[in-house]
């Protein structure tokens, strides 16, 4: 099962009710992040990530196909892509993905979305997220298992108060940071919030590090350093403005 990550600013009883409400929203077993949205690691610095059944978002590449060649008269094999070219590891000293915040950087559809998130959030209604997650197969991915029930309700049961707006104040920061640009001219290209998803934690600078702690404490962060990765709040746009994903956890 994935592991749920919870603000760092709940209690003990509202942590253990949101994880009631998390194990709730579960039926069966629980689908990992990683099985659509393979996430960033410590040495990599592409995600490979695909929103299911959303149509602006070309289907994600098939595994690399055998090198043994096909014997008789069987047709090759489509050469696919190999892994190399979707999630290479980082050598020693090589560079990790680039830490953005200047917004022109940003294609038109992703900017709106992201203002249009923000909007969202400094307004306190956690009603007016509904249009921008919106339904479906291609609606934005909120828990690292299967959702089910009404995505608002369950953004209120996963917040410190009954009407949502801590939820919406950890939205707003993680919209407000630095963010990464993965995969560029790829079909799983992305824009990620916070940068620190695509950041070794062990490489964060002193500012940095006051940057990461407006978002978590730093017993947080102490944990994420044993655990190898940043496991908070994180949030994905496509760059034609569709919204991914707003998870925590792995």
């Amino acid at each position: 099962m994935p592991i749920a990550y919870f603000p760092a600013r709940l209690s003990g009883s509202h942590v253990a009710a949101l994880a009631l409400a998390t194990l709730l929203a579960m039926p069966g077993q629980a689908r990992a992040l990683n099985d659509t949205f393979p996430e960033y690691r410590p040495q990599q610095n592409l995600i490979e990530a695909q929103s299911p059944g959303d149509p602006s978002s070309p289907a994600a590449p098939s595994p690399s196909a055998p090198e043994d060649e096909p014997s008789g008269d069987a047709p090759a094999a489509e050469e696919e892509p190999s892994g190399d070219a979707t999630r290479p590891d980082l050598s020693p000293g090589e560079a990790p993905a680039e830490i953005i915040y200047d917004l022109s950087r940003l294609p038109e559809p992703v900017r709106r979305m992201r203002q249009l998130i923000i909007d969202a959030c400094k307004s306190g209604d956690i009603e007016k997220l509904r249009p921008l997650i919106g339904t479906g197969d291609s609606a934005t991915q909120l828990l690292l298992g299967e959702l089910e029930g009404d995505p608002i309700d369950f953004l209120r049961q996963i917040s410190g108060d009954d009407e949502g707006q801590e939820i919406l104040a950890i939205l707003l920061e993680v919209m407000e940071s630095g963010f990464v640009h993965l995969n560029a001219g790829m079909d799983n290209e992305y824009y990620v919030w916070p940068y620190f998803f695509a950041i070794p934690l062990g490489d964060l600078t002193p500012p940095q590090k006051v940057e990461l702690f407006t978002l978590l404490t730093a017993s947080d962060y102490e944990e994420m350093q044993n655990y190898g990765a940043y496991i908070f709040y994180r949030s994905a746009i496509t760059p034609e403005g569709h919204w991914v994903f707003f998870v925590a956890g792995d």
